[in-house]
């Protein structure tokens, strides 16, 4: 689920709230930081939980319906499409997936179930919902594409959605695209015989991108002196305090990953930052960023400081 760039986010958070120094013990600083990023999980969760409950408040709707005192043919009789939804119904019968949710006490629409009509009531009065409902049976490539239309222009976007996880948990609005983009690629993936497994993916794509997190939030805050001074020197015409708080953390991890992490392509790294940058500081950072980046590197080259492991490293 997670890509090496949302790590070094969650990172660059972890450092941003660190308030201690470097001779500090920061365990509890780098356990909060392990949370923080397993937190994303309960996201996930939550997120795709809401198509289930949606279907359920379908399913409940239609009920309903047909109990009332003077229920009309269409109540009697009613268009039951989208509760039968095939993928809805392979999410429904998730044992992986229910499992998932068990473990973690993912019950928030339980709790919060005005939520789960919000979303309803957006969907079923969406234009995508009248034209999918226009006639009573579909084929699988229907109902996938309507639900990922659905969630993609419906549940996603959705501001009181926005403001809900908002309330909740603030990290959690930089984690929601990630999130969102992967809730978006499994639907999109998923097979009329599936059985929903692949509903629940791992958090890291491997054990190194875990140690990744602790190794890069570790080393920078090991070596702070020494990155500050490498700051310090190439830029000298700057008075500290105008450089954003942000900048000045980018800029440390990039020269540790630079130093500290032989097997990562120096391109890589400062392609990353720079991208980062432009989301979470100033407008003109990248381009600061990037000077003081290019100028380090030159002189690792030229002193050679610069140990990369492998071909095209550099």
């Amino acid at each position: 689920m997670l890509n090496r760039r949302h790590i070094r986010i969650k990172v660059m958070q972890g450092l941003y709230a660190f308030k201690g120094s470097e001779s500090d013990d920061f365990s509890k600083d780098q356990k909060f930081l392990l949370f923080s990023i397993e937190n994303i999980q309960n996201l996930y969760l939550l997120m795709l939980s809401l198509l289930i409950e949606v279907q359920k408040r379908a399913a409940s709707d239609i009920v309903k319906k047909q109990q009332k005192h003077l229920a009309t043919k269409e109540d009697k009789d009613p268009n039951r499409k989208f509760v039968n939804n095939q993928v809805l119904s392979i999410l429904c019968e998730s044992e992986a997936l229910r499992d998932a949710l068990e473990n973690r006490k993912i019950d928030n629409w339980e709790l919060d179930s005005e939520y789960v009509d919000v979303i309803f009531k957006a969907i079923t009065s969406s234009s995508l919902y009248k034209d999918y409902m226009k006639t009573r049976t579909s084929d699988f490539k229907e109902d996938k594409d309507f639900i990922v239309d659905v969630f993609k222009e419906i549940v996603a976007p959705n501001e009181k959605l926005y403001d809900y996880i908002e309330d909740k948990n603030l990290t959690w609005l930089d984690d929601l695209p990630i999130v969102n983009t992967t809730i978006l690629k499994l639907l999109r993936k998923v097979k009329p015989s599936g059985s929903g497994q692949h509903f629940t993916p791992k958090l890291y794509k491997d054990i190194d991108d875990k140690q990744f997190a602790i190794e890069l939030f570790r080393k920078t805050l090991l070596n702070r002196t020494s990155l500050n001074t490498e700051i310090e020197g190439k830029t000298k015409n700057w008075d500290t305090d105008r450089i954003a708080n942000v900048d000045y953390i980018l800029l440390q991890m990039a020269i540790c990953e630079v130093n500290h992490f032989s097997s990562i392509p120096v391109k890589v790294t400062i392609n990353e930052y720079l991208e980062i940058s432009k989301e979470y500081s100033t407008p003109k950072s990248s381009i600061f960023i990037n000077g003081i980046l290019d100028k380090l590197v030159k002189e690792y080259e030229a002193t050679g400081k610069l140990q990369k492991v492998g071909r095209g490293l550099l």
